[in-house]
């Protein structure tokens, strides 16, 4: 997009666009999502920016009506293979505010200098300032949910200090994490934390989104003890439990997709209600990029829809579920050990050597087993999954979001016994490319760089079996 067109977005207050890019107000001060609600600036007045950290680093503050700092990501990292996607896929799990910008560097194969030049070439901010614009707004949602005191806030969020906090609180906000605290929203519809009720959230998404078919597949995927899906159709409720760096987690999440009032007769976008039980709230960030993944919710459903609703064939499936996502994981041996074994064999390994929760949450009661337990356990010599298990935990195979995805794949090909279709499944579900054909499927380049999502509708319309 030029800025021409990015400005006729702004005027059109097109949603879709929400996350791809910013715009910034100079003689405000303000940036904004394309959606925002306030009356339209003059053309030359506006600046756009390709992230919130670059806006934040020209001296823009935050919009409080249209929340910028709250869209689903860019869709453009799910897509992209190279070291900018694949950085920002690392970025979005919290790897700097963890390891620094040198143990991002580490895993993407670059030097750390390499790494900076490249993302502040390209968006206009480098690592240290992306995480911080994550740091700012994972605080904000803490700020306006919990009761958690500001200290402990300030290091739940990754910063350093409580000095640093308070800093760049007021930089991205223009307020005091009281004020910000203070502005939550009140009254009917406002969701806040209470004692052992977990943390509420709003994991947006943008355009249409068919919150069945994932909760149809999550259904029929969920391993006992780790996941469940109850309610009816509709209404239905998704559970599981996540193993992240700090502690462990329990969340729900809410079938019902809900869309903004103001949306009239448009469909920019709307969000799933989901709440998260946190042991550490250091891992709030992890866990909600986790569960983002999961649910497919940083796609773009309009670049799908148009390519795939231009085929014949596709175009009838795409007219009847537009926005079909293709789900990822939280976790990147659960897909794998799911297509090797099943659904009973995951749940025995589960029983078997996954960890068992302090205090079992209903039928919620342990967490996937690692690959390093696995790895050690006394499967069939020379089979795929001690195979898989071993690679995972010694380094040999990487399935983290920062992955290069060709590589991964070669990886895992190599392992004695490791099926191409599993290894295609892997590549869709545990590093979430949208452009995966499985083996002995043939599949019209026309539908490229979206044919996981292909994928998806043959099989939703039973076009297409597993």
């Amino acid at each position: 997009m030029d800025e021409d067109t990015r400005y006729e977005a702004v005027r059109s207050r097109d949603g879709r666009f929400d996350g791809a890019f910013f715009f910034a107000v100079e003689t405000t001060g303000i940036y904004c999502r394309p959606s925002c609600p306030a009356v339209t600036p003059k053309r030359q007045n506006v600046r756009f920016f390709r992230t919130a950290a670059a806006a934040q680093g020209s001296g823009f503050r935050a919009c409080r009506r249209c929340r910028p700092d709250a869209v689903p990501g860019s869709a453009e990292w799910n897509v992209r293979a190279d070291a900018v996607g694949r950085a920002m896929r690392l970025i979005a799990d919290g790897v700097v505010d963890r390891e620094g910008v040198a143990g991002l560097a580490s895993r993407l194969g670059y030097s750390a200098r390499q790494v900076q030049r490249q993302l502040t070439v390209e968006l206009g901010a480098g690592p240290v300032a992306l995480a911080r614009a994550q740091r700012a707004h994972t605080a904000r949602v803490l700020l306006q949910t919990t009761d958690l005191p500001v200290t402990e806030i300030a290091f739940a969020s990754g910063f350093a200090s409580v000095r640093q906090f308070n800093d760049t609180i007021r930089e991205v906000y223009d307020a005091t994490p009281t004020g910000v605290r203070a502005a939550a929203p009140r009254g009917r519809g406002a969701r806040r934390a209470t004692p052992g009720a977990g943390i509420p959230l709003r994991l947006a998404h943008r355009g249409p989104y068919q919150a069945a078919a994932v909760f149809d597949q999550l259904a029929r995927e969920a391993v006992p003890g780790v996941e469940e899906v109850s309610g009816a159709p509709g209404g239905r409720t998704y559970r599981r439990t996540l193993r992240l760096p700090y502690g462990t987690a329990i969340v729900a999440v809410q079938e019902r997709t809900r869309v903004p009032r103001a949306a009239g007769g448009t469909h920019p976008g709307g969000w799933l209600d989901a709440r998260l039980h946190l042991t550490d709230p250091r891992d709030l960030t992890t866990a909600v990029q986790r569960l983002r993944r999961l649910f497919d919710l940083d796609a773009d459903p309009y670049a799908v829809d148009e390519r795939l609703g231009a085929d014949p064939r596709l175009a009838p499936l795409v007219a009847a579920r537009p926005g079909l996502r293709s789900p990822g994981a939280v976790d990147p041996l659960e897909p794998a050990v799911g297509a090797l074994v099943g659904v009973a064999g995951a749940e025995a390994l589960v029983r078997r050597y996954g960890k068992a929760l302090d205090a079992p949450c209903g039928s919620l009661t342990h967490l996937f087993p690692e690959p390093a337990v696995l790895a050690e356990a006394e499967f069939e010599a020379g089979g795929p999954l001690g195979a898989l298990a071993a690679a995972l935990a010694d380094g040999t195979v990487h399935l983290d979001p920062g992955a290069d995805r060709a590589d991964a794949q070669k990886a895992l090909l190599a392992l004695t016994g490791m099926d191409p279709a599993v290894v295609a499944a892997v590549r869709v579900r545990a590093l979430g490319d949208p452009d995966v054909a499985p083996p002995g499927v043939d599949l019209p380049d026309a539908w490229r760089p979206w044919r996981s999502y292909a994928i998806q509708h043959l099989r939703v319309a039973g076009e297409l079996t597993d």
